[in-house]
């Protein structure tokens, strides 16, 4: 980037949602790759305005942070596992298209050899330099998890945790590999979990089989964190509260939603963000390479899947959903119109709040100057109008 480019001005006027609330006579102001002012129009500097290159003006929209998906596996028909340049710019692309200014790419359950190449991949993407969504690194779901509720993962890839792997994959990729999940309850998951948790790696409970008890156990050795509430995991019952008893009581484990009403009734996430009110409740799409694609037939990982009116499911299994096709703005807007929240709740759930999880809040998931200029326009009725990735407006 020149220097003329780095000291240019863009003025975004609008409600500007800041960590102090919504300013609805905001502004915020654009210097290179990071946000120089985000509040009141009446506190602007004069500096920055003498300086505005481009201002925009959106007075009756809302300026918000971007989207962090923490949990995604592909989309606009590619799908991480079978990661090159090319599928990588793909599929950043597309979800920096729909508000996603930062993720993880996430693997499936499959042989240690594919997920070697899939790390490979990832790693040498980043250093290249990335044109759209920023990765920030890699999510591991599997292959520790448990046979009894695989959901869209192909058990024949499923195998008990190994430490061994982790050190590898880490040693290799150092801060690349953000989050791992596993079933708890598994052989060798606590040692595991503990070696995740002294590493800064998130240590995530998914696809198991795990009870009321064992989650506790886990979140003692380490654990903080679950998968797609409600899906793949053990149920709340009175007399035996299960994992999502544990997820909905235990305020040291934080909770991944998909809102699109499809995997969680609307009402059933509104009990959900009700219960996790202190940073603890994160937007996810776990969105699979049909994500803005027709209907027809996909693969998520090595399993064949059928999208229909939008909803995956497996192809021999048709009462297993596959993913999603969700995007981060949909569910946004899902959480706001359907489940009720505030503007301000929704977009901390699917901005600051995973931007904590994965350790990078202190340089984007919130409106603040000096932090990364990750930025949405929205309408007035939530629709995306403008989308800002390090100060770059690509869509």
């Amino acid at each position: 980037m020149s220097s003329e480019a780095k000291n240019a001005v863009q003025l975004l006027y609008g409600q500007v949602l800041t960590p102090r609330g919504i300013r609805t006579d905001g502004v915020l102001a654009i210097q290179g790759e990071n946000i120089a002012y985000a509040g009141d129009v009446s506190e602007l500097p004069a500096s920055l305005k003498q300086a505005a290159a481009e201002v925009i003006h959106q007075p009756d929209g809302y300026i918000v942070p971007g989207f962090i998906d923490i949990h995604v596996h592909g989309g606009n028909g590619e799908d991480f596992m079978d990661a090159t340049k090319d599928v990588l710019d793909q599929i950043t692309s597309f979800h920096s298209s729909q508000g996603t200014t930062a993720m993880l790419a996430t693997t499936m359950t499959a042989p240690k050899k594919a997920i070697d190449r899939v790390l490979k991949e990832v790693s040498d993407y980043r250093n290249q330099g990335m044109s759209y969504t920023r990765l920030e690194g890699v999510h591991l779901e599997g292959p520790f998890i448990s046979p009894k509720w695989p959901g869209a993962q192909n058990p024949e890839h499923i195998v008990h945790a190994n430490i061994r792997w982790l050190e590898e994959w880490v040693s290799q990729y150092p801060g690349l590999v953000r989050q791992v999940t596993l079933a708890p309850e598994r052989e060798g998951a606590l040692e595991a979990i503990s070696w995740l948790d002294q590493h800064g790696i998130v240590a995530a409970l998914g696809h198991t089989d795990a009870t009321y008890e064992e989650v506790e156990a886990a979140v003692e050795a380490g654990l903080s964190h679950g998968v797609h509430t409600f899906n793949a995991m053990t149920g709340l019952h009175h007399r035996k509260p299960g994992v999502v008893g544990a997820m909905l009581g235990d305020d040291r484990l934080s909770c991944e939603i998909i809102a699109d009403g499809i995997h969680v009734h609307p009402a059933a996430i509104r009990i959900l963000a009700r219960m996790k009110q202190d940073g603890n409740l994160i937007l996810i799409t776990d969105a699979m390479s049909a994500t803005g694609m027709p209907d027809g037939e996909y693969t998520l990982g090595d399993l064949p899947v059928v999208v229909e009116k939008g909803i995956a499911t497996l192809k021999h299994n048709r009462d297993s959903l596959a993913g999603s096709t969700l995007t981060m703005i949909k569910g946004f807007q899902l959480l706001v119109r359907e489940v009720g929240l505030s503007i301000e709740q929704a977009s901390t759930i699917g901005s600051m709040n995973p931007a904590r999880k994965i350790g990078i809040a202190d340089r984007t998931g919130s409106l603040e100057a000096g932090k990364l200029a990750d930025i949405l326009v929205l309408s007035s009725d939530l629709e995306l109008q403008g989308v800002w990735i390090q100060g770059q407006r690509k869509h």
